[in-house]
């Protein structure tokens, strides 16, 4: 098991509670806290060691994320232990957020093969987005970093800056030899569907459809864009004037005058070259859920 020292529910102590739970089940566990900067390597590491029966990640999508990357495509299964501020794909996965019914579920061996998702190669397990999301992602780690703000207040403030500095993309998207130009503030690229309606909303029916969504708001302004969430949230917007929406796809590539742009994946930004290839890896993911 590899815990993220950075994540959002870390203590020094969390290896030392974690470790009953697994024994409770007969379980030996190695457990592994390491510095966010060293996810990368440990999990790499843990994917080709011989006769490891599981890689399980305790922290948040970042770091599954991360472990998802290690050993998607092998024979490896994955556990989660949500430790993160939101765990998202935790929820979708159905994975319980007790701590101890996550262990169980880990212990009971039952697994479940999910999609992937990746653009230029790196993998996500949520979804992706350029435009302002980004830069939302970028102002809150900076004030994370510099004023020693706490992560939800942060992100309140980075989203207020966010939007009075609101700007646009010139965009190209390609999808089966076609493709058409797209100017919008925000596009989203979802590993499956998510779901826009009130009470379900940022959420997924399923994360094993092999498909990619995408949205992108046609907005011209701040105003118009909150405009064009609210009337999306509550079905009642305008299909051809508000947005671009697809579903149902495999692959898509997105075009920029730009040799590079900021891309978020899984609530962290870094720049990358252009043109982004987004890709669904369907059923890639071999992952321990609960009976």
């Amino acid at each position: 098991m590899i815990i993220n020292r950075g994540g959002g529910s870390f203590g020094e102590d969390s290896a030392e509670k974690l470790r009953p739970l697994f024994e409770a089940h007969g379980i030996d566990a190695k457990i592994l806290a390491v510095e966010p900067g060293e996810l990368d390597r440990h999990c790499g590491e843990v994917a080709k060691e011989a006769g490891v029966d599981a890689l399980v990640a305790a922290g948040g999508d970042g770091t599954i994320g991360t472990a998802a990357a290690a050993v998607a495509g092998t024979d490896m299964p994955l556990g989660i232990l949500p430790l993160g501020t939101l765990n998202h794909f935790a929820k979708d996965a159905g994975i319980p957020l007790d701590l101890e019914e996550a262990v169980a579920a880990i212990a009971g061996g039952r697994t479940r093969q999910v999609d992937i998702a990746e653009v230029n190669g790196r993998v996500f397990i949520n979804n992706s987005a350029v435009g302002l999301y980004p830069k939302l992602v970028r102002t809150r780690e900076a004030q994370q970093e510099h004023l020693g703000r706490g992560k939800k207040f942060a992100m309140v403030v980075a989203a207020a800056r966010t939007m009075w500095r609101f700007s646009r993309h010139r965009l190209t998207i390609r999808v089966e030899g076609r493709e058409a130009p797209i100017e919008t503030p925000l596009l989203f690229v979802g590993n499956n569907r998510y779901q826009m309606s009130p009470f379900a909303l940022g959420t997924r029916e399923a994360i094993d459809k092999g498909e990619l969504c995408i949205f992108a708001p046609l907005a011209r302004s701040a105003f118009q864009f909150f405009s064009i969430s609210v009337r999306a949230i509550f079905g009642r917007e305008d299909e051809q004037a508000d947005f671009v929406s697809l579903d149902g796809i495999q692959a898509v590539e997105i075009g920029s005058r730009y040799r590079k742009l900021m891309v978020a994946t899984d609530g962290e930004a870094s720049a990358m070259e252009t043109p982004l290839r987004y890709k669904v890896r369907a059923g890639a993911l071999k992952l321990l859920v609960p009976a």
